[in-house]
């Protein structure tokens, strides 16, 4: 499949802004499943510095606003090719040891609600079998629903509210899969909805490394592993390691954030 995203964040600002820095992980991967045959940035009101590949294998932008400047837009656009692949990503790519992928992170520790979440589960050696369960009963016990948590929700805050959204679904797999003792990974990037092709934002979803197979992804949010109509674009640990903004700023109260994308599926001449 041929999907054209594009994708667009602008900021608006209290007041100017005097310094400001920010890490954009919004290049897809080129990996199993998925070819980037075309992407471009454009700024207005900063300007890139640098461009590198971090410690997992994500494709890194690191730019700087103007100085003084009210409003920042971010602008992706590109054209990716997928194919099926049953969400086996396979081989680890990335300097990250694996052993890193079973740590606890802030976010995806695991206290008496998600080790109970793992007792619920029927264990029989086949891990693959065991991940999907996984996946099924994190979304029975979490209904999805945006307003009750944020980007700084841990696994076990996500439970005990029983509400939550992608990025909750994706951190409550990754604490109870290492639990355990299968490594697990957060992924950020896009899908296209086969319903619309505007959205508020990105999705989210893990990863589990899986004997035989390599990493294998699993959409807990809507119970697939992924398929041609996801697009990945960073992994790590947890959301902050592969969230697409990140940055710092100085001279500004407060911003507002609007964020446009639009995926949507080509047609491919034959």
């Amino acid at each position: 499949m041929r999907l054209a995203i594009d994708h667009t964040t602008h900021y608006v600002f209290s007041e100017p802004v005097s310094h400001g820095l920010q890490r954009l992980r919004l290049k897809p991967k080129c990996s199993s499943g998925q070819r980037v045959l075309e992407w471009n940035m454009h700024f207005d009101g900063a300007h890139m510095q640098v461009e590198y590949d971090d410690a997992n294998h994500n494709h890194v932008t690191l730019i700087s606003f103007d100085q003084g400047v009210s409003e920042v837009t971010i602008r992706c656009e590109g054209i990716v090719d997928t194919n099926d692949e049953a969400g086996i990503i396979g081989k680890h790519a990335g300097f990250m040891p694996m052993w890193q992928f079973l740590e606890p992170t802030e976010l995806t520790k695991a206290g008496g609600r998600v080790r109970s979440l793992v007792s619920a589960l029927a264990q029989d050696g086949n891990s693959l079998a065991l991940l999907h369960s996984l996946s099924a009963l994190v979304r029975a016990r979490i209904e999805y629903a945006s307003g009750h948590t944020d980007a700084a929700t841990p696994a076990e805050a996500a439970i005990a509210a029983g509400r939550g959204v992608c990025q909750d679904h994706a951190h409550v797999f990754i604490a109870a899969a290492r639990a355990l003792g299968i490594p697990a990974r957060y992924v950020s990037g896009y899908l296209m909805m086969n319903d619309r092709v505007d959205q508020d934002a990105g999705h989210a979803w893990a990863e589990a490394h899986v004997e035989g197979l390599g990493w294998v992804g699993f959409d807990v949010s809507n119970g697939i592993s992924p398929d041609c109509r996801y697009v990945r674009v960073a992994t790590g640990r947890d959301y902050r390691d592969a969230a697409p903004i990140t940055g710092i700023r100085y001279g500004a109260r407060d911003e507002t954030m609007h964020v446009r994308l639009a995926v949507e599926q080509q047609r491919v001449e034959q």
